[in-house]
């Protein structure tokens, strides 16, 4: 995948996260970054229980990445301590 590709997928699974974790976003750049950070957690994830992860700009891969992006917006409020809910 480009870079830009990456950013697109990133910036859609980051909202979709935060929409999930806290019901707000983070802001514009930590939401592209958990994203993008989730899309990689999420295709690990995808991938130890035998499914594909992220391949593209489609619904899967945005599925994917935003699964990994809540469980990384998770993480990151348990490290930072802030209300997840």
């Amino acid at each position: 995948m480009s870079l830009l590709s990456w950013v697109v997928v990133g910036l859609v699974a980051g909202w979709i996260g935060s929409m999930i974790v806290n019901r707000r976003g983070e802001g514009l750049i930590m939401d592209i970054l958990l994203g993008v950070v989730g899309a990689f957690v999420g295709g690990y994830l995808f991938h130890l229980f035998g499914h594909a992860g992220v391949s593209g700009i489609n619904l899967y891969s945005i599925f994917v990445a935003a699964v990994g992006a809540a469980v990384v917006l998770v993480l990151y409020h348990v490290v930072f301590r802030r209300r997840v809910l």
